[in-house]
């Protein structure tokens, strides 16, 4: 086609992107059958224009070769394409073969993060659980946010009642482990988290960072404090200890609505009353000038926010920071309020049209661990698999999901997944954790799907709604996800009540758009509707965040609910971790890139060119210590696993910790992903440990790993690059991003 012929036929299409939570608004210009270019939406009002180096992904996802179009099936000559009727009737007879011979239990399923990006996955996931009828149950959830969703639950009555930081107002924001300028937000949907920090500082305000890492986010801060890794628990103690101490929480107390209905609030006072800053300096690598400085800064400015996250969360005292959290906002009077933490009121309200969430109900066969709305933690998957034993797991479903480099200890995943009887994945790529499936059923790419924000409008700072038509028509022959989950649901659960055939069928006929109209209409805004949407294609303003307590609470009593006891208990750990501390030890952490998402998106040869960032960074007197120099390989060895790895000195990190980025390690043999297996690193996760976890919530603990480093020569490594097929390859890092916004 001539440039003049694609120049009259060039179409733009208005869309949001959906590869991580910041739901920036994109422009796509196409030609009907491929993507022209990918930029910024100006007129997004929630985006104005902004996106990140990911968005031009969706076109490589799109077009990846690589990307599974049909199902196919795993047999002694390799992969062979089955047709749909074969797969999804194969697959039933499996799962139905497993639990007819083991028990209902016997199969397990493991949703993964991309999940909660899927509009038609998010409204019909629950027919293929039903379907299944088993309460082996594990997601992404429990490596990530779980104790987000804890605190939410018993504090404001809901699992998905988090309040987010009111970025675009605060005056002052203190940021606890985590780095959103690499994640757009996370948990506090955010586009443009850059210019937002920027924006405090040139109204006078402050951010303050606290990481074992100068992040990207630190690199931009007013200030960035170093803190040894999992001991941000100690800080937090001796932040809430001061706030009382300095007479800060008495003098918010006047005018603080959020205190007025905890009525456990004085309970508060006496918390944290043997965790003096002086008490944790120490330990935590903080002094205690800069501790009472901070809370002092924090409590005086004329509107703050205290916000932590994965570096907080994924740790041994995971929960009890993030409580330790919102009590901080709580006392202080910054909670539901502006500038300070306050609840989104996102169109489709998902709080209202859910369960509020459980903790504990049942408990893992083999380590005991607590359940959360259904879900096990998945440091408890291997186990469930390995261990003999009535109620072991001989079937497993994998639905958007990588678990064996997504979760602690993935050799051990591995192996354990090589043992069942039956396993089936839904999933666009022959991937470390699929290439073990007897099947694999496709669903279509996300261009190929209408999209709508059911998860992410709850995290946002700013209330919108946005609707994103297909862009693609699908091929006959291929299926949405919701396609293929009522598709295995008729197969599998045929003495279903009638109510729910109708519903499935309902669904089937007239598709996920129904069910968001349905949603939207009965949402808070007066007349939103589908159709509206549709004729809004940049998106809607819905306007800041606005106070709504008690409205927001959904405990009967309008009350929020401190827990004191449920917490305080925890409290015998940390005196047991201060008592026993050796900082003698090197200690991992995680890291992110803006550039990548988990494990799924490197193989976009536009994301994962250019100098390699899987590498182990390290202090320079870390390095010294043990004779490592930059670019030199060396061998991390955990209690679990040894990786080896090329170091990066840099004093990004303080002394005596070193990070490797989440999401590598593609060199596994049978994986089909050709990009992504040229950069296969190493993965982080056949280091962390299934048995570090956090006691309170049963969340895996990936942060503040202990690891053993020896400096190794090339010489020393057989490496086996054999089952790597880079043929027709072109990884050169001079290919220019046509299709990118600046």
């Amino acid at each position: 086609m001539s440039s003049e012929q694609t120049k009259r036929s060039e179409q733009t299409h208005f869309r949001t992107c959906n590869l991580c939570e910041a739901m920036c608004g994109i422009v796509i210009q196409h030609d009907g059958e491929r993507v022209l270019s990918i930029k910024g939406d100006k007129d997004d009002p929630f985006s104005k224009g902004y996106i990140c180096p990911k968005a031009t992904a969706l076109q490589d996802l799109h077009e990846d070769p690589d990307r599974l179009r049909h199902p196919v099936e795993r047999t002694t000559n390799g992969w062979q394409e089955i047709s749909w009727p074969e797969a999804l009737d194969k697959v039933a007879v499996g799962i139905q073969s497993v639990q007819k011979q083991y028990g209902q239990n016997a199969l397990g399923i493991y949703l993964g993060n991309p999940n909660v990006h899927n509009l038609g996955g998010m409204l019909t996931i629950k027919h293929l659980l039903g379907s299944l009828k088993t309460r082996s149950r594990f997601s992404a959830t429990s490596v990530d946010q779980l104790p987000h969703h804890i605190v939410s639950m018993h504090l404001f009555g809901h699992m998905l009642r988090i309040p987010v930081p009111d970025v675009n107002r605060t005056q002052y924001m203190l940021i606890i482990g985590g780095n959103p300028l690499a994640s757009n937000g996370s948990i506090m949907t955010a586009p443009n988290m850059r210019q937002k920090l920027k924006d405090i500082k040139a109204r006078n305000g402050k951010v303050v960072v606290i990481d074992p890492r100068r992040t990207e986010t630190a690199d931009i801060a007013s200030e960035h404090h170093f803190i040894r890794p999992a001991t941000d628990v100690l800080l937090l103690l001796a932040m809430l200890n001061e706030i009382y101490a300095q007479g800060y929480a008495k003098k918010a107390k006047m005018n603080n609505r959020a205190v007025a209905i905890a009525p456990e609030i004085e309970r508060l006072a006496d918390f944290a009353k043997d965790y003096s800053a002086e008490a944790v300096a120490s330990i935590t690598g903080m002094t205690a000038i800069e501790i009472k400085r901070l809370v002092k800064e924090f409590c005086e400015a004329q509107s703050s926010v205290c916000y932590g996250r994965m570096g907080v969360s994924v740790q041994e005292f995971g929960l009890l920071c993030q409580y330790l959290i919102m009590v901080i906002n709580i006392v202080t009077g910054r909670l539901d309020e502006v500038g300070g933490l306050m609840f989104p009121n996102a169109a489709v309200d998902v709080v209202n049209n859910s369960g509020p969430g459980y903790l504990g109900k049942r408990h893992s066969r083999v380590s005991n661990l607590p359940d959360f709305n259904g879900d096990y933690p998945v440091v408890a998957m291997a186990d469930e698999m390995l261990v003999t034993g009535e109620g072991q797991l001989k079937g497993f479903m994998t639905v958007a999901g990588n678990p064996v480099l997504s979760t602690p200890n993935g050799e051990k995943l591995d192996k354990a997944f090589e043992q069942l009887d039956f396993m089936v994945a839904i999933d666009y790529f022959v991937n470390e954790t699929s290439r073990h499936a007897h099947i694999i059923l496709p669903p279509v790419s996300p261009l190929e799907r209408d999209h709508y924000d059911v998860t992410f409008n709850n995290f946002a700072v700013h209330n919108v709604a946005k609707y994103s038509k297909a862009l693609f028509r699908k091929n006959k022959n291929a299926k949405h996800d919701w396609q293929i989950y009522l598709e295995l649901a008729k197969r599998l659960d045929k003495k279903a009540s009638l109510a729910t055939k109708v519903e499935r069928l309902l669904t089937k006929n007239l598709g996920p758009k129904f069910l968001l109209d349905q949603g939207l209409r009965r949402g808070p805004y007066a007349g939103m509707t589908l159709k509206k949407l549709k004729k809004n294609p940049h998106g809607l303003d819905l306007g800041p965040l606005k106070t709504m307590l008690p409205q927001a609470l959904k405990h009967k009593d309008k009350q929020i609910h401190l827990n004191v006891d449920f917490y305080q208990a925890d409290l015998a750990r940390v005196q047991a971790m201060m008592q026993d501390y050796d900082d003698s030890q090197i200690l991992l952490i995680g890291r992110r890139h803006v550039r990548s998402n988990n494990s799924w998106l490197h193989n976009s040869y536009r994301l994962v060119k250019g100098k390699p960032r899987c590498t182990l960074m390290l202090h320079p007197k870390t390095a010294e210590q043990y004779g490592i120099k930059d670019g030199q390989n060396v061998k991390v060895t955990s209690r679990v696993g040894s990786v080896i790895i090329a170091a990066e000195v840099t004093d990004e990190l303080m002394p005596s910790v070193v990070s490797i980025p989440h999401g590598f390690g593609h060199g596994r043999k049978g994986v089909k992903q050709k990009i992504a297996q040229a950069h296969a690193g190493v993965s982080v996760n056949d280091l962390t440990d299934d048995t570090l976890i956090d006691q309170l919530s049963g969340n895996a603990a990936v942060n503040g790993v202990p690891v053993q480093l020896e400096a190794i020569d090339l010489g020393d490594i057989g490496l086996d690059t054999s089952d790597l097929d880079t043929s027709n390859l072109d990884t050169s890092d001079s290919d220019a991003e046509s299709s990118s916004a600046a």
